[in-house]
């Protein structure tokens, strides 16, 4: 009789505590589909017809399909909640939780900014100087120099690019001489070098450009690569680009998140977001040559576009007056010259690497494709 006495309780107790166990299961779903996925609303600096905001959709679609849903951004093209030049201060403000553009955007707010991607990098290309963000300190110093102009964002650089022109002008550009009173866009440390140069430099957003050489207020001006110059009309309004320079020889990418909301995020998110950032960067890589190569083609074909090779007079020009700018800049600004050290220190190692180690492929192009070649079968 005491053993049942004891055995009946406890079998009530068992009981409740399954059922309040139970309960609590099928509560916990419940909240959490309650709480939904997580919504961010970001703007690009790129015109919705530019390969570039197809590349800032490509890594949402990434971060989207890694999360499983669980984080959905929304990426508005230039100018639907703020203009182009106004991506940093949104973001950091928390007006959009993030955004894809390039660093030398926000020259006007910290001149060291530009080192990402504006000006020779010492010899680097984009990649290179991706390896020295990642393995070189250039990560610390980059959220170093955020934190001097008291931005309150997460800075992911990714997607190296290739060389940029020198831009479309009137007629080929044959000397530096060439180049002096010519009303010219660049952006960045480009708008020193240009000055340097003896261009009038005015910096304007990418879907503002042809608009502005159409109507005279630009001579001459330079953007990124064949396929978005062709997407925003270069060719309607100039039938000559001048192809290499040392303007933006290594320019990046940048996604920006607003810190606090990034620091709210899952650690697990977190990583995603990280991960997502290499992935879609060598993505776009690849999505470069094939659409680049592409563009470059039609618009020598379709558009009756000429290319010509910048002259190397004017390549050591650049060299040299980009040495003055860094030389003044640095003066003025301790962060600026702990980068371009960095940089340099870096890139010797780097780029020392790989002249000794990589083939000149010139050799090859002209065996298989150049003039001289023999027809394969």
């Amino acid at each position: 009789m005491t053993a049942s006495k004891d055995r009946t309780p406890s079998r009530r107790r068992f009981l409740k505590v399954a059922t309040a166990g139970a309960a609590a299961s099928i509560a916990a779903p419940v909240i959490a589909q309650a709480q939904g996925p997580i919504s961010m609303r970001w703007q690009s600096t790129w015109p919705a017809k530019d390969i570039f905001h197809e590349y800032a959709l490509d890594y949402a679609k990434k971060v989207n399909d890694m999360t499983g849903g669980d984080l959905k951004i929304e990426v508005l093209p230039a100018g639907a909640v703020v203009p182009a030049f106004g991506l940093l201060d949104a973001v950091s403000k928390g007006t959009l939780d993030g955004g894809h553009g390039v660093m030398v955007y926000h020259y006007g707010k910290q001149t060291a900014l530009a080192l990402w991607g504006s000006g020779p990098a010492y010899a680097m290309d984009a990649n290179m100087l991706l390896a020295w963000h990642k393995y070189g300190g250039g990560k610390e110093l980059l959220a170093k120099l955020y934190a001097s102009i008291g931005a309150n964002v997460v800075s992911l650089p990714y997607g190296p690019m290739p060389t940029q022109p020198l831009g479309w002008f009137k007629k080929p550009v044959t000397k530096v001489d060439d180049l002096k009173g010519v009303k010219f866009r660049t952006v960045g440390i480009s708008i020193d070098v240009f000055t340097g140069l003896g261009a009038a430099v005015n910096a304007l957003p990418g879907g503002e450009i042809v608009s502005a050489m159409d109507r005279g207020l630009l001579d001459a001006a330079e953007f990124n690569n064949a396929s978005s110059d062709r997407l925003l009309g270069f060719a309607d309004v100039s039938k000559t680009c001048m192809l290499q320079s040392y303007h933006q020889n290594a320019e990046q990418f940048e996604i920006l998140f607003n810190k606090t909301k990034y620091d709210a995020l899952p650690e697990k998110m977190r990583a995603i977001i990280a991960g997502a950032a290499d992935a879609a960067g060598q993505d776009m890589s690849w999505k470069a040559i094939d659409r680049y190569s592409q563009d470059y083609a039609e618009l020598q074909s379709k558009d009756k576009v000429k290319f010509y090779k910048t002259p190397d007079s004017i390549l050591q020009k650049q060299l040299e007056v980009y040495d003055e700018v860094v030389a003044k800049k640095s003066a003025e600004n301790p962060l600026f010259k702990e980068i371009s050290e960095s940089q340099q220190t870096f890139a010797k190692r780097a780029t020392q690497w790989e002249q000794d180690t990589v083939v000149n492929r010139r050799m090859a192009y002209n065996h298989y494709f150049g003039p001289n070649a023999k027809k394969k079968t």
